[in-house]
């Protein structure tokens, strides 16, 4: 039993040696824990998580929405109103505002709840420990103190534990400990006394594992870890703020300051006029809440919430909302190769054999696809080359899925489009023995027994000979030792061309003869294999050996010896190939004016190829050729670069470095550990979800669950919707609280419309129902069709620009001349002035159909309002349709005309109402009638 209080204990486990640890933990670390073992100390430490906030109580949730400083000064406003006046319609409709406002930060925050819950979801990991003698993968949160975890490059360490085993291990420490280099790691013990950073015996929660491979025990987990405590110390820090969410609460200040002073005004010139001062007051504190976007806060995450919401179900998890509005002005893309342009699935696309070369098409480890001569015509190996490419592998493929080396990989998948069912092949024809694949020589070798007739065949060799040798075209056998009794084996090799070349006495040519290799044949193999390679694609040879029955083929003492004497058969060219979605999304990027270069370990060959299948234009330089450059030089080159190959982190980091002291917005995709430093540079860090490793998870802004290229074109193109729906909602809230200001003003100053145009319940209607679901509508805007063909927006634009601005007031005015001249000409007092009449009808009728004309302009600076995308939202659609039926019954059911103080109008209102509101419409048609045209004369010219 574990003794005392175990992992979770106060004790110095830096200074024990390996096996003073796992006895303190009563493990073995050869067996681990046994799993009721496990289960009993999970229930006595709890779960391996980190500290997290008590979650708040729904009711405690609700309230807080009401200590916003806005919201306190409406519901002052509403309890004063009930005091002061003669009925209860204003504090009625304030308490609606209140209410509705808090209902919806309510609805947004527990949105954002789930939101997190299920990204959380989505990015969790497994964990290897070993348990009840086998190893497992297990759920983090299930590790418990005495667990036995295995640790390899790329990791994120699940828990606090003591090393028992390491093999070249580095753990990267920079969370815990500032740390930037990453710490070797070993077995041996530390001193009591030692610092944490000089513990090199231990491993700690969220570190990552940056090299090597290790074996460690177990010693605290959750709470009781180091990161675990620092945690604790974090929970109550407050969450910076987005620039674009300081941006909004600026302006919303600003406005909130401007119309306090409006409302000074309005109040001062009805004293003047003799008003009475508690009309006066309820008016301004209605014109106060009308002009205030006291909204736009709210809006402003409901809308990144939604957008990345949209994103998550298109493969991009957005980890941080920052991340959103930066998208928007991406100008710089560096993007891996591997898997991100191309599709992470090795494929053979080319055979030289015989003299000749061969395409194969279909891609990927599925079994469709052919094989083709020069000329098109249906061509096959010859059988003893799919004999290699079906034996002589380790890998295995199934439904196109891989098992094994990706380069086996695409041999076993070529082996499969002639016609051979693998996994039968290898059941008939054991493997004898081999060499294995080794960097140093640079080939694999099997040996196996050659299928006689009687053994029967699967149709993809054709015919064997009696005694074992091939037949194909009446070739001879390759050269074979001498024999002994027993049965004929063949030894089938595949590995470099150069490494068989000089292992080769003999090949196989055209019509399956086997010939002698001589000077004028070797040449030519290295020919074809330099103009393979100058394609950019990875050459496999195939080579083969018969050998008599009772023949050592590979001799036990020194097995690579028997590998010599070879017929070579042929050349296969390997290329992972670019997804069918990445020559689009390039396109696209180019279209939206952002520069996009491939940053890659690969080879400069093949990466070269792959940008040009692409339509990468540019240089091709590697990484070593940066480290002769200075940062001027480096700056200055890039732009004629689209290809880095070779490069380390360090050079990465580099090429990020200089296009941000350019001024650039610079997203970086990656999945290994070496990349992450990148990625956390980057203005967005673009990790992979599938192959990506845990520590460049954590150091990206946004995670791909499809490791697809498109993703981040389509996830950029999504930014800037979002950002272009934020602005047109300011547009539209500053164009009512302008118009509103205006009205007022001109209607308290002039002594023919002496008095407030509307009274304060028209004006909190107008507020609460014209603006607040249209605003909402504008949030769920799909992205505009010429998003992605407009230039990266400034960093640091404004959300309102001189001509957003110039464009607001000019819309504004109109809405204020057109409800005034509502108001002028058609006779009675105002209702304010405690009339229910026509004319003032049909002004707050004018005004709030104005609203709705507008809604359908700001959706687009230069669209016609009359194309398909305005049916598109139909959020915004039914917003219109909503809010036109309730002003319908506003001025039509009689409780509520008493209740809004309004008069039932007749068609000849109605018609007069929307036609001045329509105003609004058509001069903005005009105006983006007139910019087209301009637009296109420019190009024109």
């Amino acid at each position: 039993m574990l003794s005392g209080d175990g992992g979770q204990a106060a004790r110095v486990w830096h200074a024990l040696n390996p096996d003073e640890a796992a006895a303190a933990l009563d493990v073995d670390p050869a067996e681990g824990l046994a799993s009721v073992e496990a289960a009993r100390r999970l229930a006595r430490y709890g779960p391996n998580t980190l500290a997290e906030p008590a979650v708040e109580p729904v009711w405690r949730l609700f309230l807080r929405q009401f200590a916003d400083l806005l919201i306190a000064i409406l519901a002052v406003a509403a309890i004063v109103s009930a005091v002061v006046s003669k009925s209860l319609e204003t504090p009625i409709v304030i308490g609606v505002v209140v209410l509705v406002n808090a209902t919806l930060g309510f609805i947004q925050e527990t949105r954002a709840r789930a939101s997190l819950a299920a990204l959380r979801g989505m990015l969790t990991a497994t964990v290897s420990v070993r348990r009840d003698g086998t190893e497992k993968q297990i759920d983090p949160a299930d590790l418990v103190p005495g667990d036995i975890v295995l640790l390899a490059a790329g990791d994120r360490i699940p828990a606090d534990g003591r090393l028992v085993e390491a093999a070249t291990l580095a753990v990267g420490e920079s969370t815990l400990t500032g740390e930037a280099a990453p710490v070797g790691k070993g077995t041996g013990a530390a001193p009591p006394d030692a610092a944490l950073a000089d513990r090199s015996d231990m491993v700690y929660m969220n570190t990552v594992v940056t090299r090597g491979r290790g074996l460690a025990v177990v010693t605290a987990t959750g709470r009781g870890t180091e990161i675990g405590q620092i945690a604790e110390l974090l929970e109550q820090t407050p969450v910076r703020r987005t620039p674009l969410q300081r941006q909004v609460d600026q302006l919303g200040r600003t406005i909130a300051a401007i119309a306090a002073a409006v409302v000074v005004v309005v109040v001062v010139l009805g004293v003047v006029q003799g008003r009475d001062l508690a009309d006066l007051f309820l008016t301004g504190v209605s014109l106060a809440v009308a002009a205030i976007p006291e909204g736009l806060p709210a809006v402003v995450a409901f809308t990144l919430a939604m957008g990345t919401s949209r994103m998550a179900k298109r493969n991009a998890i957005v980890k941080r909302l920052a991340a959103v509005e930066t998208l928007g002005s991406t100008s710089q893309i560096c993007t891996d190769k591997t898997g991100t342009l191309t599709r992470n699935e090795m494929t053979a696309t080319a055979i030289w054999s015989g003299g000749r070369e061969l395409s194969v098409t279909g891609l990927g480890y599925g079994p469709d696809g052919r094989l083709h001569d020069g000329d098109g015509a249906p061509a096959s190996l010859p059988p003893v080359a799919v004999e290699v490419l079906a034996l002589c592998s380790d890998a295995t493929v199934g439904d196109g899925q891989l098992v094994g080396d990706p380069t086996e990989g695409a041999l076993v998948a070529l082996a499969a489009k002639s016609g051979v069912d693998v996994g039968a092949r290898r059941r008939r024809r054991p493997r004898l023995a081999e060499v294995p694949f080794d960097a140093d020589y640079r080939l694999m070798a099997t040996v196996h027994p050659v299928e006689d007739v009687a053994d029967g065949a699967d149709g993809a060799d054709g015919a064997d000979g009696a005694d074992g040798t091939q037949a194909a075209g009446g070739g001879r056998r390759a050269p074979a030792a001498d024999g002994g009794a027993g049965r004929s084996t063949r030894l089938l090799v595949k590995g470099a061309p150069d490494a068989l070349l000089e292992r080769s006495t003999a090949q196989l040519d055209r019509t399956g003869d086997v010939v002698e290799l001589d000077d004028a044949r070797r040449k030519s193999w290295r020919e074809a294999n330099a103009v393979l390679s100058d394609r950019g694609l990875r050459v496999m040879a195939l080579a083969y050996r018969d050998d008599p029955p009772g023949a050592v083929a590979l001799p036990p003492g020194d097995p690579l010896s028997g590998v010599a004497r070879l017929a070579m058969i042929g050349l296969v060219a390997i290329v992972d190939p670019p997804r069918e979605s990445a020559g689009p999304a390039l396109a696209a990027c180019r279209e939206a004016g952002i520069r996009v270069r491939m940053v890659t370990g690969d080879h400069a060959g093949t990466a070269a190829a792959i940008a040009g299948q692409l339509g990468l234009d540019g240089d091709v330089v590697l990484g070593r050729d940066l480290d002769g450059w200075d940062d001027e030089e480096l700056r200055r080159r890039l732009d004629g670069i689209a290809v880095i190959a070779r490069v380390a982190p360090q050079h990465k980091i580099r090429i990020v470095q200089a296009l941000q002291e350019r001024g650039d917005i610079v997203a970086m995709t990656g999945d290994g550990v070496n990349d992450a430093p990148a990625l956390s540079m980057a203005d967005i860090g673009v990790a992979m979800g599938r192959s990506g490793t845990d520590v460049a998870k954590d150091a990206a802004a946004m995670v791909l669950t499809d490791d697809d290229f498109a993703t981040v074109v389509e996830a950029v193109r999504s930014g800037r919707g979002i950002y272009d729906n934020i602005v047109n909602f300011v547009k539209f809230q500053l164009t009512t609280a302008i118009a509103f200001v205006v009205i007022f003003l001109v209607a308290g100053s002039a002594d023919i419309m002496a008095g407030a145009p509307f009274t304060p319940v028209q004006i909190l209607w107008v507020n609460l129902i014209m603006d607040g679901p249209p605003a909402m509508s504008l949030g769920v805007d799909p992205p505009a069709p010429d998003t992605m063909r407009r230039p990266p927006r400034p960093a640091g634009e404004r959300l309102l620009t001189g001509r957003r601005l110039a464009r607001i007031i000019g819309l504004a005015a109109v809405m204020a001349a057109g409800t005034l001249i509502a108001i002028s000409v058609l006779p009675g007092p105002l209702p304010a002035q405690g009339a229910e009449t026509t004319a003032g009808t049909v002004a707050f009728t004018t005004f709030a159909l104005f609203q709705m004309f507008n809604l359908l302009n700001l959706r687009s600076e230069t669209a016609s309002v009359f194309n398909a995308r305005t049916l598109e939202n139909r959020a915004v659609l039914a917003a219109i349709g909503g809010v036109v039926l309730l002003q319908v019954l506003v001025v039509s059911v009689p409780a509520l005309c008493g209740f809004f103080d309004t008069a039932p109008l007749g068609w000849r209102e109605w018609l007069l109402a929307a036609g001045i509101a329509s105003s609004a419409l058509w001069l903005e048609e005009i105006r983006k009638f007139r910019h087209r045209i301009g637009t296109r004369a420019r190009y024109a010219s």
